[in-house]
């Protein structure tokens, strides 16, 4: 007999379990363009930098927003949630 999912339970596992697919893509990613970048001459002297820092850093913002989603802000605020919010606090006078 399988219990009925808490709906806001579920949600935060469906974060958790997507950023941690984002992770491991990220990460193997990565290690692929540093290798990519270590076969093909390493020449960042013209650059002034390795080129592999660029996904590294603009992925790694997108990455971090994913995490905050998923383990420091997980329960999101939907419109049923705020619509009740606004009920409560409408002043008597209001239609």
């Amino acid at each position: 007999m399988q219990q009925e999912k808490d709906p806001v339970l579920w949600d935060i596992a469906k974060r958790r379990a997507s950023f941690k697919y984002h992770l491991g893509a990220y990460i193997i990613m990565n290690c692929f363009f540093w290798v990519v970048w270590a076969l093909t001459g390493r020449d960042y002297i013209q650059y002034g930098f390795p080129w592999p820092l660029w996904p590294l850093f603009g992925w790694g913002i997108g990455l971090l927003f994913h995490f905050m989603g998923a383990y420091v802000f997980p329960k999101r605020i939907d419109a049923e949630k705020e619509y009740e919010k606004l009920i409560r606090n409408k002043p008597n006078n209001q239609i």
